[in-house]
């Protein structure tokens, strides 16, 4: 092989060794944007939790409900018992109200 040819596929195969890198850093950075949103979203919707938890904790008609709050993806999920239905639809309206309520998903229960 002459130099000319040795140079040509030296040069080709250097191309292709920053061709790699470069997608593998694409790659790796795509990961960590997407790990990012993960962790934004959990702390978006533990902050959602935590409105909701104080908005029932502040209002005289709930805040010795025993009511559990789950939030995922900005839907709540409400569960507990109470004591009659005025109650239920007094705290579905209440938490409807909380910033960064998308959906509720209401399955609190009447005591027997």
């Amino acid at each position: 092989m002459n130099k000319a040819n040795r140079a040509w596929i030296l040069g080709l195969v250097v191309l292709a060794q920053f061709s790699l890198v470069a997608c593998n850093k694409a790659d790796e950075d795509a990961a960590s944007i997407n790990n990012q949103q993960s962790v934004s979203k959990e702390v978006v919707d533990s902050q959602v939790t935590v409105n909701v938890k104080q908005a029932l904790a502040a209002d005289e008609k709930t805040q010795s409900l025993p009511v559990t709050v789950v939030t995922l993806k900005g839907d709540v999920k409400l569960s507990g018992t109470v004591d009659q239905q005025s109650q239920i639809d007094y705290i579905e309206g209440l938490v409807r109200g909380v910033q960064g309520v998308h959906s509720l998903h209401n399955e609190l229960r009447i005591k027997q």
